[in-house]
């Protein structure tokens, strides 16, 4: 009797420790998530009361918007040192980039717009949005971009200005060669810093998340979760066929790869996406798979595909695009043709900004509504099952970066004949 209650007291600290393992993060967010729904129903007032703990989770976010932003671009583009091979392909294989972040952007705004998630919530108290939306004109934002004083930019986030002037300036470190060394070193070891104070305080979301989940359900009442279930579907069905109409199709068009090859080669690349939620974890499978499986050269591909890892966020189209219809919705207000533009433009810019850490992608959604003068208090609810979404968008990513290099690699090969 004393073996077994020693075992299963054993078997139970393990579990704890499993529990609270960094890689579980989700599972702790999840928790907070449903006990946030518990505290909201039977507890309401109290959970209003308490949103403050919420505010301050929020906060937390967005204090680290602007550092997370300069750090991922600079080293973004810094780190690109094969200055011969980027060169040759750097340029078509960023403009292919862009073009596929468009095309999938468009594709998932067209969902967003069919499904219209946040109209499907039926409210107790209707939540009010009294900011204003930001309607650029061409000399409004020209004068946007270019802030007389930077570090007034970032003291007031102003994030875009801030992208603009980044990769100006990195592009400039790099020109100069050995002498801007120590400045991309320097860059390279704040990231690091500045990414571990962000995982340090992505920790904390199990608490911001029940605290958030809890006044929302207290606030609006339980017709939330309808919402949020459309949301997390449109997500789903607007990655699904941005991989289809802008991956597949295309590829198999131009590279001449059989459909069914080309999928199979994805499905083995989706099964450490949909595990690890990581572009960079992905890698190697990444490169082994479109070397030896889909017989793309290695010398294009060990350049294009760890470029996708930093810049090549189609996931991010479907994320921003889906965020921006969802929230716009959920609080009644209407997004203008010229705003919707814009937000294709800034989705493209702060793509190359996603954290490489479990949930980062709830800061740039922050920072992506936050340019737009959108309200974020949504991302504390959706971060209570963002693994979900990290799931799609990750992979999404990176059958991307796959699509592309195939491409690029055929658009050599053509040229060479």
């Amino acid at each position: 009797m004393r073996l077994r209650v020693r075992g299963l007291f054993v078997l139970g600290e393990r579990k704890v420790k499993s529990f609270f393992a960094k890689d579980k993060l989700y599972l702790r967010v999840a928790a907070g998530f449903v006990i946030g729904i518990l505290l909201g129903v039977v507890f309401p007032q109290f959970s209003i009361q308490t949103k403050v703990v919420g505010d301050i989770y929020l906060n937390l976010i967005k204090l680290m918007i602007v550092p997370i932003v300069v750090c991922a671009v600079f080293c973004g583009i810094a780190n690109i040192r094969d200055g011969v091979l980027l060169r040759r392909i750097g340029v078509r294989t960023v403009l292919l980039y862009v073009l596929m972040f468009v095309l999938s952007a468009v594709v998932a705004l067209a969902i967003a717009y069919a499904i219209r998630p946040g109209l499907s919530a039926k409210f107790d108290n209707a939540p009010v949005y009294e900011g204003e939306i930001t309607t650029p004109t061409v000399s409004g934002f020209l004068r946007t971009i270019v802030p007389s004083n930077i570090v007034s930019a970032m003291a007031n986030g102003e994030t875009l200005p801030v992208i603009i002037f980044t990769v100006v300036f990195a592009v400039a470190i790099v020109s100069i060669g050995g002498k801007g060394k120590p400045v991309v070193d320097f860059m390279n070891s704040l990231s690091d810093a500045f990414f571990k104070m962000l995982s340090y305080f992505m920790e904390l979301s199990p608490i911001g998340v029940m605290s958030l989940m809890a006044y929302s359900i207290a606030q609006y009442g339980a017709g939330i979760f309808g919402a949020l279930a459309e949301y997390i579907g449109t997500c789903w069905l607007s990655c699904i066929a941005v991989f289809f109409l802008v991956m597949v199709l295309p590829t198999c068009l131009i590279t001449k790869i059989p459909v069914m090859k080309y999928l199979k080669a994805c499905g083995k690349i989706a099964l450490v996406t949909l595990s690890t939620t990581s572009s960079a974890a992905t890698l190697p499978t990444t490169i082994n798979v479109s070397i030896n499986d889909l017989g793309a050269p290695e010398d294009i591909s060990k350049f294009t595909l760890p470029l996708g890892c930093t810049i090549n966020m189609c996931g991010g189209a479907c994320s921003f695009c889906c965020l921006a219809v969802f929230v716009s919705d959920f609080y009644g207000i209407g997004l203008t043709l010229p705003t919707i533009v814009f937000l294709v433009f800034v989705a493209t810019l702060i793509n190359m900004a996603a954290p490489g850490i479990p949930g980062g992608g709830i800061v740039l959604g922050a920072s992506f509504l936050s340019i737009l003068g959108l309200p974020i208090d949504l991302m504390g609810p959706i971060s209570g099952f963002y693994r979900l979404l990290d799931m799609a968008f990750t992979t999404i990513n990176v059958e991307g970066d796959v699509a592309a290099n195939l491409i690029i690699a055929k658009s050599v090969e053509a040229e060479q004949k």
